[in-house]
């Protein structure tokens, strides 16, 4: 047993290692210029220890982010209080502008867009036959990103009351 739980730790250390180093290297280069080489050489690893723990670079950043935008998405989805919801929606964006405006800059905005689609559409899942939340889904991200690009200038909370608008929309055709 002590065997597999220091596997384990090494496993963890490892994947730590890789992510921190790719993290390091966006800052300063594009994702499409870096490569499983020099991430691993960045990282002190291998190229086998990389492809152990990951397919490919793509992951490292889906499971650094996802974890971090699902917990703000889950406090939203579980809350009552509106004011909870608010104030978890007010400290992520507070926190996350910096990490989608690098995502932007180094190419793998994507991602996080695909992650944060992936998050919303679970608002929206009763919609049957999807379009409902691919038009939602693409349409909250879209809103976010321009509220963030252009520098939070209109409150949260006018942010949230337009979209508010939209879960109401009834229209006729």
């Amino acid at each position: 047993m002590a065997a597999t739980k220091h596997a384990q730790t090494i496993k963890n250390d490892t994947k730590d290692f890789i992510t921190t180093a790719m993290l390091q290297m966006l800052t300063k280069e594009m994702l499409s210029t870096l490569t499983v080489s020099q991430v691993c050489k960045r990282a002190g690893v291998s190229r086998m220890a990389f492809y152990r723990n990951f397919d490919g670079l793509e992951q490292i950043l889906y499971e650094y982010y996802q974890p971090k935008i699902a917990d703000v998405f889950n406090i939203i989805r579980q809350s009552s209080q509106t004011s909870a919801k608010f104030e978890s929606q007010l400290k992520f964006f507070n926190s996350f502008g910096d990490d989608l405006l690098m995502s932007i800059d180094r190419g793998f905005e994507p991602i996080i867009q695909r992650i944060f689609i992936e998050e919303i559409r679970k608002f929206y899942a009763k919609d049957s036959d999807g379009y409902w939340t691919a038009f939602m889904s693409a349409g909250v991200y879209a809103i976010w990103q321009k509220w963030l690009l252009d520098g939070q200038q209109k409150p949260l909370k006018e942010i949230m009351e337009f979209l508010k608008q939209f879960d109401s929309i009834k229209w006729d055709c």
